[in-house]
């Protein structure tokens, strides 16, 4: 059984070193921060908050598939690389990859987001980095189109939308690609 961990502190200042990636070993840990990213994103937005499985997170956590950034021992943000879809599998709303990495569950504290610090930047340029030393060609998400700054932040770093914009019981979503070789 994991070991429990706090949920992150909206009141409390976040550390200021630049940290450290590293794989992610507490799935409460992930979890917390995962579900106070979403709802703040959800305030922010007017959007309703994602419904997150800890089930989910704990095998995630368990495959090595998350990724962390730690400043001054606390987790400030994370997010998760699959080799499989971690949403329903459509591949005709992308075009065409030999190797795809699937990038989801980017969080981040929501006391450094409040502070302007760009952590979700840092997660999709670590993502980046590492699907790229894994040897994928395609990077994919699925984002949710009103959180117009990470979707603009999507689109700045070459992430395309891939068909339309999809909306199940008032959550919208679209799903997106970045081409990481050469066609």
């Amino acid at each position: 059984m994991a070991e429990p961990a706090a949920v992150p502190d909206r009141g409390r200042r976040p550390p200021t070193d630049s940290g450290r990636w590293e794989v992610a070993r507490l799935d409460a840990e992930v979890h917390a921060l995962l579900c106070a990213s979403d709802a703040l994103h959800a305030r922010l937005s007017g959007t309703p908050v994602p419904r997150r499985d800890p089930e989910t997170t704990r095998r995630r956590v368990r495959a090595g598939c998350v990724r962390v950034l730690r400043s001054g021992g606390t987790a400030v943000a994370s997010f998760t690389l699959t080799t499989e879809p971690p949403f329903p599998p459509d591949e005709a709303r992308f075009a065409p990859a030999a190797r795809p990495l699937y990038l989801s569950r980017l969080s981040v504290l929501p006391a450094l987001l409040e502070t302007g610090e760009p952590a979700g930047l840092r997660c999709l340029r670590e993502a980046l980095r590492e699907a790229r030393a894994r040897g994928a060609d395609v990077l994919r998400a699925q984002a949710n189109p009103d959180l117009r700054g990470s979707s603009a932040l999507l689109a700045q770093l070459g992430f395309e939308q891939q068909g339309p914009v999809l909306e199940d019981a008032g959550v919208r979503r679209v799903h997106l690609q970045r081409r990481l070789t050469a066609t």
